[in-house]
């Protein structure tokens, strides 16, 4: 009987997931180019594998306190935005369990997400505020992220109905109090800008957007969608309408007046994308694309991140967009890159790589991912820092957040395993005509064919050590379909071969190889991984300063005062037509991936270590990734 029980439980759950996934991509307009991996379906080996599991065990299983998380929500908050900690705690660890399906880990989601729901009140809202002074500050902010958190928990983790009524309870309460006249206008809510004595931005209470949008996807409810339109004609901010400032191409820097907050304007933009997947009305994509194309020339910098405090946005703590691809040597920079913009852009890079199938954006995440991302994280897998510099003391965990005895738990330590979570989510992915290979990190990844076939390709390669790459195909037949592999913008000289035969590889583009593909196939890629040298961009407050950056395929390289007291002094690189003849050396500490010898003069050399593996957490040390040039 239990079993007859249990099997109708499972079958009808079967039938829901099947229908619902089927409603919900009716109910877009817009399909993406490409989409992921089924869950579970990327198990990667080698590089990443090594930092996602650190970040698991030691933060999203080890420090995490998620019952003090809920405890905000039950007793109130000491401080502003502190809510938004349980979100991005389970959003990131119900992303890992997707890639990793670890039961230890589903257990710890299971039980933070019954404590949550115990919290919710009698006016359906979970709130750090008690119910008569709802709205208040942050507390839209807040619920954004318990949304989120709860979506990505339901999506990935337990499809639990009292997750989703939750949801439809907390978003009907926010919809209650929020909206026109006599409603509290969405932009009238928030905290950005007035905690630094300026006129209001009000930026972050906007971004309920994407989870409005998510959850319009899953229900078919109207009213979600008129909100999330509601949203979109209130322009984003107080004083200035980003969405429109988007399509008219206006600098991010500039977008928002004096608080054009880089993390808030793209989770609210990662919310566009959603919109404009249900409506289609192609406005919203030349926005999205005129925001991807400034920010990626504008605002990124050497290692995939962006936004600074000089010289536009002092005030804003390095987390504003300011014009930091042309800025990022200004010398009076203090703090810049916050890890929640790399997270977030690397999220909104996801999802416009989905939308477009455009492979220069997969660069950008690629950039991000070895440099950047994992360039922030603790070598012991307990947190990230708050901001980064590429000259200067590296890492800086000074910012907002929370001290939980000696645990200090910030914004950016919550967010940074999310960009962790996503690489497996886009290392390879599938379409319509077959998979696409978007990263080349050693792992096994299973697809399905055109013909609705189980396929696997299975990478062999230490890269990014070196540039040499296999895959090996297991298919279950001989089948006709389309492979395409992601040739980086930065490999000039590419070697593609298909069991021996010569493909030719252009930079910048998918290679598409359309044939019959049989199981035992091998293709061997060898990628150009000469170092190559690069000038550093003149800004606005440089005048005859001169710098250079070396970077070997998708990793940017630097001096590390731990093992070279004259880390910043002035050197002449040996460079002939961008590139440098360096030879890559043993490391000398474990915990460096890649060492290289460069040369600076006529049998003159120094060492430079992959930027990631700089640490200076503890030790005050220093880093220099823009070389200053000997005159």
């Amino acid at each position: 009987m239990k079993e007859t029980i249990l099997f109708k439980l499972i079958f009808g759950f079967i039938l829901f997931s099947l229908w619902s996934c089927g409603e919900q991509k009716n109910r877009e307009v817009i399909e993406d180019k490409i989409y992921p991996l089924p869950a579970g379906a990327a198990k990667l080996d080698g590089f990443f594998e090594e930092y996602i599991q650190n970040s698991i065990e030691h933060w999203n299983k080890g420090d995490l306190p998620y019952d003090r998380f809920v405890d905000f929500f039950r007793d109130g908050r000491p401080q502003f935005a502190l809510g938004e900690m349980w979100g991005k705690a389970v959003r990131s660890g119900s992303m890992f369990y997707r890639y990793t399906k670890d039961p230890e880990l589903k257990q710890i989601m299971d039980e933070t997400v019954r404590d949550l729901l115990t919290t919710q009140r009698e006016n359906g809202s979970i709130s750090c505020v008690d119910t008569y002074k709802q709205p208040e500050e942050s507390d839209l902010w807040e619920r954004k992220y318990v949304m989120l958190g709860l979506q990505e928990y339901y999506e990935w983790v337990n499809p639990d109905p009292k997750v989703l009524d939750a949801l439809i309870k907390q978003a009907d309460n926010i919809i209650s109090i929020i909206g026109s006249a006599p409603k509290t206008e969405i932009i009238d809510v928030g905290w950005s800008a007035t905690n630094i004595g300026h006129e209001p931005c009000h930026i972050e209470s906007s971004t309920l957007l994407e989870p409005f949008m998510r959850l319009y996807k899953w229900t078919g409810e109207q009213r979600y969608l008129d909100f999330a339109t509601y949203i979109i004609e209130a322009g984003g901010t107080k004083h200035y309408n980003v969405f429109e400032n988007a399509l008219n191409n206006v600098d991010p820097y500039q977008m928002a007046g004096h608080y054009p907050k880089a993390y808030e304007m793209m989770s609210l933009f990662e919310g566009l994308v959603e919109y404009y997947r249900v409506t289609g009305d192609p406005k919203y994509k030349k926005m999205l694309i005129n925001m991807f194309n400034n920010i990626s020339t504008k605002e990124i910098t050497i290692i995939g991140n962006g936004g600074s405090d000089q010289p536009y946005h002092p005030y804003v703590y390095g987390e504003a967009w300011g014009n930091t691809a042309l800025e990022q040597t200004n010398p009076d920079i203090t703090r810049m890159m916050e890890t929640c913009v790399g997270v977030t852009w690397m999220k909104l890079c996801s999802q416009l790589l989905r939308l477009t199938g455009d492979p220069s954006i997969a660069d950008y995440i690629e950039q991000y991912a070895y440099n950047g991302l994992i360039g922030a994280m603790k070598p012991t897998g307990n947190g990230f820092s708050y901001v980064n510099l590429l000259n200067g003391t590296k890492v800086n965990d000074h910012g907002w957040g929370w001290h939980f005895d000696d645990l200090h738990v910030t914004c950016c330590n919550l967010n940074g395993p999310m960009g962790l979570a996503y690489i497996p989510y886009v290392a390879v992915m599938n379409s319509d005509n077959g998979p696409v290979v978007n990263l080349y990190n050693q792992g096994d990844f299973k697809f399905e064919t055109p013909r609705k076939r189980s396929g696997t390709i299975a990478i062999e390669t230490d890269y990014p050590v070196s540039g040499n790459v296999q895959f090996n195909l297991i298919l279950e037949k001989a089948e006709a379909f389309t492979i395409r592999f992601r040739i980086p913008k930065w490999s000039e000289r590419t070697q593609l071969r298909v069991n021996n035969e010569k493909i030719e590889a252009t930079s910048g583009t998918y290679t598409e190889i359309n044939r019959k593909w049989k199981p035992g196939d091998k293709i061997t890629l060898t990628l150009d991984m000469r170092c190559r040298v690069l000038d550093a961009p003149r800004g606005s407050n440089r005048a005859g300063d001169n710098f250079q950056a070396v970077v070997y395929g998708p990793i940017v390289l630097a001096r590390d005062e731990n093992m070279d007291s004259n880390y910043y002094e002035p050197i002449r690189l040996q460079a002939k037509n961008g590139y440098i003849k360096t030879r890559q050396v043993d490391s000398i500490k474990n915990n460096i991936k890649l060492q290289f010898s460069v040369p600076v003069g006529e049998r003159e050399y120094i060492t430079m270590i992959d930027y990631a593996s700089v640490d200076n957490w503890n030790n005050g040390m220093h880093v220099c990734t823009w070389l200053p040039v000997k005159e």
